[in-house]
C-alpha cells in the first residue's frame, strides 16, 4: 500500500493527496496517518507546497464526508427507526436510535468536530450527521475545522521528521486498531442483544 500511496502522490501532487484522503474517509483502512506524513515529507523535499498539501487534504476530507452525510440523509431517521424494529437489523434498537437522536441534537457539533481526530470515527460520524439533517453549512464548517487540525498535525509531523516519517504510523496505528476493536466489540454486543430480544 505504501508504494501505491507514494506513486499517487508523486504523480498527482497535492491533488493526489486530496484524492487519497477522500478515499480514506470512505474506506477507513486506508490510513491518513500514513498519507499525511508522507505528504509532509515530500513537501519538505520541495516536491509540493505544504500549504497546498494541507488545503488539498482538507478538501478531500470534506468531500469524502459529504458522501457519507448524503448517505445518512438518504436513509433518514424515520427509515432507520422502521429498520430498527426488524429482527435482522442488529446495529441498533429503536431505543438506541431515540437516545442517539436526543444526544446528537444536544451535542452533535462537538461529535462532528471532535471525531475528525479519532481514527475510524472520523468517517462514521458523518452518517448520523446526515441522518439528523445537521445544517449543511455547519457540518462542512465543523468537518473542515476538525479535519484541518488533524491534517496540519500529521503533515507537520512528516515535515519535521523528514525521512523518518514512517515512525508516525508505528505510534498511531495501535490507536486505530484499538478503536476498531472497540467498535467491533460494540457491534457484537448489539447482535447478542438483538438475538436475545427476539427469543
Amino acid at each position: 500500500m505504501t508504494d501505491w500511496i507514494f506513486a499517487t502522490i508523486d504523480l498527482l501532487g497535492p491533488v493526489g493527496v486530496g484524492l487519497l484522503i477522500a478515499l480514506e474517509t470512505l474506506v477507513p483502512p486506508i490510513p491518513s496517518e500514513l498519507i499525511l506524513p508522507l505528504a509532509g515529507f515530500r513537501a519538505r523535499a520541495g516536491a509540493m507546497h505544504p500549504l497546498l498539501v494541507w488545503v488539498a487534504a482538507t478538501v478531500g476530507a470534506v468531500s469524502g464526508s459529504l458522501v457519507l452525510y448524503w448517505l445518512g440523509a438518504r436513509l433518514g431517521y424515520e427509515r432507520l427507526h422502521r429498520l430498527a424494529g426488524k429482527r435482522w437489523f442488529v446495529l441498533a434498537s429503536r431505543r438506541d436510535l431515540e437516545r442517539g437522536h436526543r444526544l446528537f441534537a444536544r451535542h452533535g457539533s462537538w461529535f462532528v468536530a471532535g471525531s475528525r481526530c479519532v481514527p475510524v470515527l472520523r468517517s462514521l460520524v458523518s452518517i448520523p450527521a446526515g441522518v439528523e439533517r445537521m445544517p449543511l453549512r455547519r457540518f462542512v464548517t465543523l468537518t473542515a475545522a476538525g479535519s484541518g487540525v488533524w491534517n496540519a498535525l500529521f503533515i507537520g509531523a512528516g515535515w519535521l521528521l523528514a525521512d523518518r516519517w514512517r515512525e508516525i504510523d508505528r505510534y498511531t496505528a495501535p490507536a486505530g486498531t484499538a478503536v476498531a476493536v472497540l467498535l467491533g466489540a460494540g457491534v457484537l454486543v448489539l447482535v447478542v442483544r438483538k438475538v436475545r430480544q427476539a427469543e
